[in-house]
């Protein structure tokens, strides 16, 4: 049996609802308890975004994790949201129509409640197969993240 714990000393224990939960891929070294903020260096763009970016499928989580720049271990974090999020316009509807890769932003932090340990990583072959194809959208100049 599981025993949930609240600050809330009004419920009841298993009462409390669980927060919705999103992955966060990187290569940062977090740890439990730590939130993901803007005005760090994104991932993807090398310079400071005005949101922070999470999705609800692990797939997209993992090309997070094998994209990000640095030279730090692949990792995935769960994490939940401490504000307001919307859809990532740089995904949904612009790439992938109707949002099937599941990924947010918000200009709120995320809070890591987990991490992932355990998850396939893509094949070398896609992962050259990807790198070509975002070099090939730098070359056309349509690789900007839209803030």
């Amino acid at each position: 049996m599981a025993t949930i714990q609240s600050e809330n000393k009004n419920e009841t224990p298993g009462s409390a609802p669980f927060a919705q939960t999103y992955f966060h891929g990187t290569k940062a070294d977090l740890k439990i308890g730590d939130f993901i903020e803007v005005g760090f260096i994104s991932n993807f763009a090398d310079r400071q975004l005005k949101h922070v970016y999470a999705t609800s499928t692990l797939h997209a989580a993992i090309w997070g994790a094998t994209l990000a720049a640095g030279d730090g271990r692949e990792r995935i974090y769960l994490v939940e949201a401490t504000g307001y999020i919307e859809d990532d316009p740089n995904v949904t509807d612009k790439k992938f129509p109707g949002n099937p890769t599941m990924s947010y932003r918000s200009e709120h932090p995320f809070k890591v409640v987990g991490e992932v340990t355990i998850w396939q990583r893509h094949s070398p072959e896609q992962v050259e197969a990807m790198k070509n194809g975002l070099k090939n959208l730098k070359e056309k100049g349509i690789d900007t993240i839209e803030e």
